[in-house]
C-alpha cells in the first residue's frame, strides 16, 4: 500500500512533523485513544492524526509508505482502504480528502494533532 499527497496537503501536514511526530491514519470506529466517537453513518471515515513518539500507538500495528513518512493504521482497517492512495487539499472548503484506484474513500478526512494543548 501507498499515498500519494497533493503539494498542498504535504505542506500543510508537513508542517506539524519534526523527528519524534508519527502519522496515523486512522479508522473511526471508536476504537483506540485517537479514534473520535463511533457513530452510526452509512459512509467510511477516516481521520490524519499526529501525535509523539511516547504517546500510545498500540492499536496502530501496520503502516502505509508515503513521501512525507509512514502512516500507522489500525491493520483491519485495510479492508476498507486500497492498494494506492491519494490525499488532497481542498482549499475552497478547507478540507483534505482520501481517495483510491477505485474512488472516494473519504472526502471529509478530519486533521487532528494531539500534539498540540
Amino acid at each position: 500500500m501507498h499515498i500519494t499527497l497533493d503539494d498542498t496537503a504535504k505542506e500543510k501536514i508537513s508542517a506539524h512533523l519534526d523527528a519524534d511526530k508519527i502519522l496515523l491514519l486512522t479508522f473511526e470506529d471508536g476504537v483506540g485513544p485517537y479514534s473520535q466517537h463511533a457513530m452510526i453513518h452509512m459512509q467510511t471515515q477516516f481521520s490524519l492524526n499526529i501525535i509523539s513518539a511516547e504517546m500510545e500507538k498500540s492499536t496502530y500495528d501496520e503502516k502505509i509508505q508515503s513521501e512525507i513518512g509512514d502512516f500507522w493504521i489500525k491493520g483491519y482497517s485495510k479492508e476498507d482502504l486500497q492498494e494506492e492512495m491519494t490525499i488532497k487539499f481542498n482549499p475552497r472548503l478547507s478540507t483534505f480528502s482520501l481517495s483510491g484506484e477505485g474512488g472516494m474513500i473519504d472526502d471529509n478526512l478530519g486533521f487532528i494533532d494531539f500534539t498540540k494543548n
